[in-house]
């Protein structure tokens, strides 16, 4: 069953990256809620104000991210 978060953007407010554990604010539930973030590929790093696309969610608050956009 895929999880009703996959897909939805979000924004960096903390760095993503290899051995980083980064944050992402994503609109879900008619709010906004921080999530715990770590980058789809081990190797790519999003930096701070990056909109990104969640590719797997861990529950409760675990996200799985990419950047939405080619910079």
């Amino acid at each position: 069953m895929d999880s009703p978060m996959v897909g939805l953007l979000g924004r960096v407010t903390g760095t993503v990256g290899p051995g980083l554990v980064g944050e992402v604010i994503v609109r879900i539930r008619g709010g906004a809620e921080h999530f715990l973030a770590h980058p789809a590929s081990p190797k790519e790093r999003i930096d701070v104000g990056t909109v990104v696309t969640v590719m797997e969610h861990l529950p409760p608050r675990t996200v799985y991210v990419t950047a939405a956009y080619d910079s």
